[in-house]
């Protein structure tokens, strides 16, 4: 195991030194320590920041609850601007719930553009872990940031040391781009087993998931390192779902079935993310797609690829499909299309980053022309417009970011595939944190009836992008193993995209 740097212990211990030093805190109902999921925090602004949490002394209790009873408690928050705070900026109270599982959301305000600080939680005499975060940069900044991110980590496929990487790495801001935890069943050969054992499908099983995921300490040091910007996919909800209509019939149930199934998982999905009350669902809806900007050097859009899509076309699967370019298939759907379009439009940043979920470049699987039907292949006229409508916005610096496929890709994007006529973006494609396993460095991706994809590796990790007002360097980092823990992290390759000047070049 590497040498553990001063602030990963600051922030994987400190705080639980801390947490008995502490013997009268806020009133609330008697607890074992509540702290066992750790902290986040995430959606920067140059003035503040959301702080998420979650009272949970029995985590894994069945009930959803996590050993909590049906009393709200008060819990204190604090931020400083040094990591023994010392120098307290902000403090509040605010009341954990039962009805919202005991999670906090506090959304700071009044801090500093551009800044770091370190925040805290303390309940019935307990004090939470430390976590160190930082506000956006204000309007007019271009100062340089580091952001990583990844994608698809499945607790049963291995452990999650690429999150550990990641927290060592001290980013400015981290990225999940979907399939932030997996529904199914336990599998009887997995590396370790899911709980419940039976796959998820309503709230009190969607929250005890949940609360799994986040006691693993390495998902937790990656929440206490950085803010994260997060989006989902399907499998925070169910595989391959579009919209309302599910890829299959199992386990049975009608349409007014899943829709209590979505609302459940929305529900815990809000519940264990640091978001905004902006994102707080109705019923089976929830607004997630979002824009932040960091300072005048980049504009995030986040997207939602899953809530507003067009069923499948084909039943699915990657095979050749006419239905697939029909003009009025929709990915996005049509607010959602006209909003980005929008967004981009406006310039606010050097670079428009473009968080979201399936490959979006064109890949065809074979000679007949077969494509991903869940893939933006599958939704073509959609990405044609999206292209099409940046490019004649004058967009020069558009980055698509993506994840779901469980493998690296690099690609240029180009305005028209079949005669590869003119770069219009670029696509970085990170790897899962676990999901399919330790991979296969040898294996090969790479196809001439694809030839904008210039990368493609299969073992486990994620992506770091150095961004400046010129360049975004970029490196693909991975880790040999993940069914062992705690690999070391190395770069297999790494590019340079331009600004102004759309596609991959060497560093």
């Amino acid at each position: 195991m590497p040498p553990l740097h001063r602030r990963t212990f600051i922030l994987g211990g400190l705080a639980g030194a801390g947490a008995t030093l502490l013997t009268s805190g806020t009133a609330g109902a008697a607890l074992g320590y509540p702290f066992t999921l750790g902290v986040a925090s995430g959606d920067p602004l140059p003035d503040g920041v959301v702080l998420w949490t979650r009272l949970a002394p029995s985590p894994l209790n069945a009930d959803g609850q996590g050993g909590m009873s049906t009393a709200s408690v008060s819990v204190d928050w604090q931020v400083a601007s040094d990591e023994y705070f010392t120098q307290l900026v902000r403090t509040g109270t605010v009341t954990a719930a039962y009805a919202s599982a005991h999670t906090v959301h506090v959304e700071v305000t009044g801090l500093q553009p551009g800044a770091e600080y370190f925040y805290r939680f303390r309940a019935s005499g307990y004090l939470s872990p430390v976590g160190r975060t930082r506000t956006a940069p204000g309007p007019g900044s271009n100062s340089p940031f580091t952001m990583l991110f990844t994608s698809c980590s499945h607790y049963e496929s291995g452990y999650f040391t690429a999150y550990r990487r990641m927290a060592e790495e001290q980013p400015d801001l981290m990225l999940h781009l979907g399939d932030y935890l997996y529904e199914g069943t336990a599998s009887t050969t997995a590396v370790r087993k899911h709980a419940p054992t039976s796959e998820i499908t309503t709230l009190a099983n969607y929250r005890v998931r949940h609360a799994q995921y986040k006691t693993d300490p390495d998902l937790q040091a990656a929440h206490a390192a950085a803010p994260w910007l997060v989006i989902w996919d399907d499998h925070e909800v169910e595989n391959n779902y579009a919209n309302l209509t599910r890829a299959d019939n199992s386990p049975a149930g009608d349409v007014t079935w899943f829709k209590a199934r979505r609302a459940a998982a929305y529900k815990a999905y809000y519940e264990h993310m640091p978001l905004r009350a902006s994102s707080i669902p109705v019923n089976e809806n929830m607004q997630l797609y979002r824009r932040l900007r960091w300072g005048s050097l980049a504009t995030f859009h986040l997207l939602d690829t899953r809530q507003y899509r067009d069923d499948q076309a084909c039943g699915d699967g990657t095979k050749v499909c006419a239905d697939a370019k029909l003009p009025n298939r929709t990915l996005t759907g049509t607010a959602q299309e006209s909003w980005l379009l929008d967004g981009l439009g406006q310039h606010l940043g050097t670079w428009d980053i473009i968080g979201q979920q399936v490959f979006f470049a064109q890949k065809l699987a074979d000679s007949s022309g077969a494509t991903s039907m869940d893939a933006w292949d599958g939704y073509v006229a959609n990405r044609d417009r999206l292209q099409q409508g940046w490019d004649a916005r004058g967009v020069r610096s558009a980055v698509v970011l993506t994840g779901d496929v469980h493998r690296s890709w690099a690609s240029n994007l180009m305005l028209d595939y079949a005669s590869q006529n003119r770069i219009v973006g670029t696509e970085l494609v990170t790897t899962s944190v676990t999901s399919t396993g330790d991979g296969n460095a040898a294996e090969t991706g790479l196809s001439s009836l694809n030839p904008h994809v210039k990368f493609y590796k299969n073992l486990r990790g994620y992506v770091r992008a150095n961004v400046d007002s010129t360049r975004m360097a970029v490196d693909f980092r991975f880790v040999d193993k993940v069914t062992v823990r705690d690999y070391p992290v190395h770069t297999v390759q790494s590019y340079a995209i331009e600004a102004g000047n759309p596609g991959l070049v060497n560093p």
